[in-house]
């Protein structure tokens, strides 16, 4: 295990585009780290630098404690398995497996010990003998991931390994490098375009956009407390909801005022807590974005009366879409002046046309200054 130090690393390519702009992070001893984000936003250069696949146009790498800014790729200690398994069609499984081994002139009963115990490990046992091209996708990426294995590397780097697979093996085999990280304790940084393998598989998430990381930290702080409105929407399923308006003091009370495009249309006006006011002071009276989490909805049987009041802000909204997921559902929604919100709720007879009520948990209510990087005011 090896701590990894990025310290402002940059990337520009000669074309003059700044693909990784000043990043910093540390990788713990045997922490799992995740680099996530959208195509282009700099986490496989930024990975490759690692490996040292791609040369730095500026700040340092250092793997434990030694600066390899310099240092081949073959002599950082580090083992990569990449997206398209890379694995030799003319060898077997086993052969694959060995052949860094060979090359550093390992001892051959060192070797089949190390090949075999990682075969174990990874259910590939009776493949050993067999060639890649009789595999399938996800036996190709076992032998891959074994491969790494038998080097007992100082660190495992890991560039979208699984994009290639199908859902459900890729479910399976999320959980078996999971698995396999707790076993080893080996120090990771992962790849993935794919929010919901990095909840489940990082001890912290880095979300990246254009070249920078925007946060990061423990996947559900993120999730909960998101630092601005890039990652609020980037990490979640279904992605938040963002509502335009405005935020104003009513009565003295804290409002945000959905704005409605129907002119006869009054608009929502959704109570905010009390004790944000201090924290919204730069955008009162102002525009600003209200994010709710679809799990943050709910339908409500009967509306809140005089005689019923509710704690909890509501919205009357139109069904434009039901999309069935067994015990819960997704229910599209829409106001005038917002056509897509997506609720996700429990499962029940709804049909598209209808008009229901929706509460919203104010504990779960999100407000950002407008913009695609727009801060979170509620912290």
């Amino acid at each position: 295990m090896a701590q990894i130090l990025l310290d402002r690393i940059e990337k520009v390519y000669p074309s003059g585009f700044h693909a990784v702009k000043g990043v910093s992070l540390s990788v713990g001893e045997g922490e799992f780290l995740v680099l996530l984000g959208p195509s282009g936003c700099g986490k496989s250069t930024t990975l490759r630098m690692i490996a040292g696949l791609e040369d730095l146009s500026g700040g340092t790498i250092s793997i434990g404690g030694r600066i390899v800014n310099d240092v081949h790729p073959k002599d950082r200690d580090i083992a990569m398995v990449f997206q398209n398994y890379a694995l030799y069609p003319h060898m077997t499984v086993r052969d694959n497996m060995a052949f860094a081994l060979r090359m550093r002139r390992t001892p051959k009963a060192e070797i089949k010990n190390r090949v075999e115990s990682a075969a174990e490990m990874l259910h590939i046992t009776a493949l050993l003998d067999r060639k890649p091209g009789v595999l399938s996708g996800g036996q190709r990426q076992r032998v891959a991931v074994g491969r790494a294995i038998v080097r007992e590397p100082k660190a495992f780097l890991f560039d979208e390994p699984l994009s290639n697979l199908d859902a459900k093996l890729r479910a399976s085999t999320r959980a078996e490098i999971k698995a396999l990280h707790l076993r080893l304790h080996t120090t990771t940084v992962y790849v993935t375009h794919d929010q919901e393998e990095a909840m489940t598989l990082g001890d912290r998430v880095a979300i990246m956009a254009a070249g920078e990381v925007r946060q990061h930290g423990p996947p559900m702080e993120l999730y909960r407390a998101p630092v601005d409105r890039f990652v609020a929407g980037f990490l979640g399923t279904p992605p938040m909801n963002f509502l335009s308006g405005r935020v104003e003091t009513v009565g003295g009370r804290i409002e945000f005022v959905e704005g409605s495009n129907d002119p006869a249309g009054a608009p929502h006006r959704i109570a905010l807590p009390a004790s944000w006011a201090d924290r919204l002071a730069p955008v009162m009276g102002k525009d600003a974005v209200l994010g709710v989490r679809p799990q943050a909805m709910d339908l409500v049987d009967a509306p809140p009366t005089s005689h019923t009041p509710s704690d909890r802000p509501m919205m009357r909204m139109t069904v434009t879409l039901v999309e069935p997921l067994g015990d819960q559902m997704d229910v599209t929604l829409s106001t005038p002046k917002h056509p897509a919100i997506i609720a996700r709720v429990s499962s029940r007879d709804l049909a598209p046309g209808s008009v229901v009520s929706m509460s919203l948990d104010p504990a779960r209510l999100h407000v950002f200054e407008p913009g695609e990087f727009g801060g979170r005011l509620t912290r």
